[in-house]
């Protein structure tokens, strides 16, 4: 099925933007240190008019949901709200850590991703995902917040483990899976390519929602500015 999505991150510290475009993507991706809201609009812009193409020539806009920053969830959902109002398009919401699975797979040929981003508080973003048929990455258990040693391992592995918690908190994730991963990738951001990827997936299968129902999936009821 031949489409066209524009994705965007900025639920951690890189900024990013792609384009989708009849199985081609184009990517745009910097290290952001808290100026998300100043590189964003700029790479959209910049990626659509590259490509030749108006926000209404779009078929979806899709974004990293979250978990992840609090304060960058919240400038995701506000310029994809934005830009699909503005081009009457559908959201596409895609999880930050199965992004971050989709990326391990893409460079590394990873079967089996556990993710978990430092959450703060002791705890950790925590999901594990395994690739399909097609190389998609699915979820094995539910996206959850929690300590390091009550994460749900859905079976023995073999694992690759990737996100900021592995750095964070290493030792208690180890503990907990009971072996060492066959890899690890502490320092991987999520991409707004492989966000991108994802959404395609579920544009097809019909899972989109209106600009209005784009809010970020922080895992956490306690929301602060980090």
């Amino acid at each position: 099925m031949m489409m066209r999505i524009l994705a965007l991150d900025t639920s951690a510290g890189h900024c990013s933007a792609a384009l989708l475009q009849d199985g081609e993507l184009t990517q745009r991706l910097e290290a952001a240190a808290r100026r998300h809201g100043d590189l964003l609009l700029g790479m959209l812009q910049e990626l659509l008019a590259a490509a030749g193409l108006r926000p209404a020539d779009l078929d979806a806009i899709a974004f990293a949901r979250g978990p992840g920053s609090f304060t960058g969830l919240r400038i995701a959902a506000a310029v994809v709200q934005g830009a699909a109002f503005a081009a009457q398009k559908p959201v596409v919401g895609v999880s930050t850590l199965a992004a971050l699975a989709q990326g391990c797979r893409r460079t590394a040929g990873a079967e089996q991703v556990l993710c978990a981003l430092d959450a703060r508080m002791g705890e950790v973003y925590f999901g594990a995902y395994a690739a399909d048929a097609g190389g998609l990455m699915r979820p094995m258990v539910e996206d959850v917040v929690c300590l390091p040693a009550d994460i749900p391992v859905p079976g023995p592995g073999p694992w690759y483990a990737a996100g900021s918690g592995w750095g964070a908190h290493g030792a208690d994730l180890l503990a907990a899976l009971h072996s060492a991963p066959l890899a690890s990738d502490i320092e991987r951001p999520c991409e707004a390519q492989d966000v991108a990827v994802l959404a395609a997936d579920a544009y097809a299968a019909g899972q989109t929602v209106d600009p209005a129902d784009a809010v970020p999936v922080y895992l956490r009821d306690r929301v602060t500015s980090a």
